[in-house]
């Protein structure tokens, strides 16, 4: 029996653009995404670095951007956030205990915010026990940490708990600790498919 549902942010409830940061930047004069910018994205979701080091790490790369463009083309990824999905998970936190766990940094969640606004995002983060950021604890996944300090943090009963992402990685290590899982196909399902999927 599902009491506990531990929710992925990108792609589940806030539609995401994948493809729009990596043109963004490029248009900016960014040759090519490497490994030490992969390095300084990383940094900065698990909250080593400052949002100004972030900046300035990338404008290293694309000296005649400014810092205002490359905000812009950082959150060009962020999309829309359905009504619909927010009214599911309002109806599920009534006979579920709900949990956010996102990588992400403080750029997007800042963005969400603005775009949605203030009613908005506090109404779907009051749906949730508690949301976790990967910047604000300086985890994200899939190292198999995160999900061991959110089972030790709220006492949860991995068997009695589902895990719900589009990333596969992100879902084969949720299940090595014995997380029920749903790998939630992009384009082919809605998060508001997990009863019709017989997921819970």
């Amino acid at each position: 029996m599902i009491d506990s549902i531990i929710f992925d942010f990108g792609d589940v409830f806030i539609n995401l653009d994948k493809e729009a940061t990596p043109l963004a930047l490029k248009k900016l004069g960014l040759k090519e995404w490497n490994s030490n910018l992969n390095a300084l994205n990383l940094d900065f979701e698990k909250g080593n670095i400052s949002e100004k080091e972030f900046i300035v790490g990338l404008q290293s790369y694309i000296p005649n951007a400014s810092i205002n463009q490359i905000r812009e083309a950082w959150n060009s990824i962020l999309l829309d956030f359905p009504l619909y999905r927010l009214e599911f998970l309002q109806m599920l936190a009534q006979k579920h205990k709900l949990y956010l766990l996102s990588n992400t940094d403080s750029i997007h969640i800042e963005k969400f915010r603005e775009k949605s606004g203030i009613t908005f995002y506090r109404d779907f983060y009051k749906c949730f026990e508690k949301v976790y950021f990967s910047f604000e604890i300086g985890m994200r996944k899939p190292e198999t940490s995160i999900f061991e300090f959110l089972i030790k943090e709220h006492n949860l009963l991995p068997k009695n708990t589902l895990f719900v992402d589009d990333n596969l990685e992100n879902i084969e290590s949720a299940k090595k600790l014995g997380l029920q899982v749903w790998h939630l196909q992009k384009g082919n399902e809605d998060v508001i498919d997990l009863f019709a999927n017989k997921i819970i």
